[in-house]
């Protein structure tokens, strides 16, 4: 039970950390963003580039998504960059992942203290909405730190191993053989 405790919490964490980053910065670049998005999206390359800055920034490439789509309902982007725009949310969305694939569990509790800092002592100007966005990076970090950690019990239990090892042993003889049986 503490198990899954532990992790619904850590996902909720993450999940509140996400929306604190993309409010933070839909209020800070709300706008710029926009902006931003209906003037570099003129040649598809360019938009492929928008789409991953964008979604890098306010982590969510349903968000870019949803911008995308507005823009495209209005006409002000055709379809071929609403799809590079697109292409490159998801491409920012790996880059995203893959650089919180390391290991930087220094760095979340130095965000959050930073973020708070800047957010009490700054929060009517843009200063404390930027540390809003690294409260909420250093939630998502810490929140990922946690899921890991309370996961570890079940990926380490006798069972999981012995079914993974399964798995892995009939998926390497389906490979030699070139039989397939799925």
């Amino acid at each position: 039970m503490k198990l899954l405790l532990n992790l619904l919490a850590g996902v909720s964490l993450l999940v509140w950390g996400t929306h604190i980053v993309r409010t933070g910065i839909l209020r800070l670049y709300g706008s710029n963003l926009r902006r931003f998005l209906r003037v570099s999206v003129a040649k598809p390359l360019n938009a492929f580039f928008a789409g991953i800055g964008i979604t890098a920034l306010i982590q969510s490439s349903t968000a870019t998504a949803l911008i995308v789509a507005a823009f495209a309902g209005q006409g002000l982007i055709g379809t071929q960059q609403a799809l590079a725009v697109m292409l490159g949310a998801d491409v920012g969305t790996s880059l995203v992942t893959v650089v919180l694939s390391f290991d930087l569990s220094w760095l979340s509790p130095l965000l959050i203290f930073v973020g708070v800092v800047l957010f009490l002592s700054r929060q009517e100007n843009w200063a404390g909405q930027f540390g809003r966005v690294l409260i909420g990076l250093g939630l998502i970090m810490f929140a990922l730190q946690w899921i890991s950690v309370a996961a570890k019990p079940m990926v380490q239990a006798a069972g999981v191993q012995v079914d993974y090892a399964a798995g892995t042993s009939v998926t390497t003889v389906e490979r030699s053989t070139g039989k397939y049986f799925r």
